[in-house]
């Protein structure tokens, strides 16, 4: 299966994730098959950049995101942007 998920950067205690498609076997910092995003919890507020384009693929291709990043991509309004796409199809 393959799972849209964070992978942690970034020095000790200073964090910094990348969103990424990785299957959902591999570690948490392991291989992935693409880059979709970057997280920076550490600024205020929380800065969030996501490729909303190879979001939207992925999740049509029935890719799953952890619940960390499905709360991200909500707060993005890219499951919105998902369901309407089902939807209409």
């Amino acid at each position: 299966m393959v799972k849209i998920r964070l992978r942690r950067v970034g020095r000790k205690h200073k964090p910094i994730y990348r969103v990424v498609v990785a299957d959902s076997r591999s570690p948490r910092d392991g291989a992935f098959i693409e880059i979709v995003g970057h997280y920076n919890p550490l600024t205020e507020p929380a800065s969030v950049s996501i490729n909303e384009e190879k979001v939207l693929e992925w999740l049509s291709r029935g890719a799953q995101p952890t619940q960390t990043v499905h709360s991200l991509l909500r707060k993005a309004g890219i499951i919105d942007k998902f369901k309407q796409q089902q939807t209409s199809n």
